[in-house]
């Protein structure tokens, strides 16, 4: 067992100063993992099922085989490596605004680390998702213009609770209309939210994509003895 408590790494970045905890929870009897920025809390190895929701949710929605995929937020890596596991998936990019997150994973201070540093379908790009979702060249570096099968998100705590007022535009109609430019005919819009659905952003969706629909996830809070309510978005593009 490690210590009580260790702070692992702390860095200031454009955004605030982001920390990586790891804790033993005496209760649970597990070593918890915490990322945070500033003081509020980003996520926590002890909640993790709506992230990985999100991936396998989206995936079986698209109901294809050989999907390349992009996640936007890397975080603790729980939505990544449920991609990865999922038998459709072919290729995985995923992009982190925050340079100390992705080196927590190459470094090997994260226990998802290993599997998405060395696996080869999986690639760690370190730029800001929001700003290449609006641009005409898209996501992937290496190939300007690329579409892709799913496009997954799990940055903000929600539509309207943002990180970074900078994201705001994104979840607008305009925004999710750039989005979709880089879905390839028939691809998949994920989202991730800490709240429970929201007919009206489900209405948004709806209004930009050719379906729309709101997958709640529930699941028991060990600290609030209830149980919780997050929501998995999901959108299709177009089949022409």
């Amino acid at each position: 067992m490690s210590a009580a408590f260790e702070e692992l790494d702390y860095r200031h970045t454009p955004i605030g100063a982001i920390s990586l905890r790891r804790r033993h929870e005496p209760r649970l009897g597990v070593e918890v993992y915490e990322i945070k920025l500033d003081d509020a809390f980003l996520m926590s190895s002890l909640f993790t099922a709506s992230e990985i929701a999100l991936a396998e949710l989206a995936l079986d929605y698209h109901g294809g085989t050989g999907l390349d995929v992009v996640v936007g937020g890397l975080g603790l890596g729980y939505t990544a490596v449920a991609a990865l596991d999922h038998r459709a998936l072919r290729e995985l990019l995923v992009v982190e605004f925050l340079a100390p997150v992705i080196a927590w994973h190459r470094h090997g201070l994260l226990p998802l680390g290993a599997r998405l540093a060395g696996d080869p379908r999986c690639r760690l790009v370190c730029g800001d998702f929001f700003a290449l979702a609006s641009a005409a060249d898209g996501f992937d570096p290496a190939t300007p213009g690329r579409r892709f099968d799913a496009i997954l998100v799990d940055i903000d705590h929600a539509p309207g609770d943002l990180l970074d007022a900078r994201s705001a535009a994104f979840y607008g109609p305009d925004g999710l209309a750039r989005l979709a430019r880089h879905l390839a005919p028939g691809g998949v819009f994920g989202l991730w939210s800490n709240e429970p659905p929201d007919a009206v952003f489900t209405a948004r969706l709806g209004s930009v994509f050719a379906d729309a629909r709101a997958a709640p996830v529930t699941f028991d809070n060990p600290y609030q003895d209830r149980p919780v309510t997050q929501t998995v978005y999901l959108a299709r593009h177009s089949a022409g």
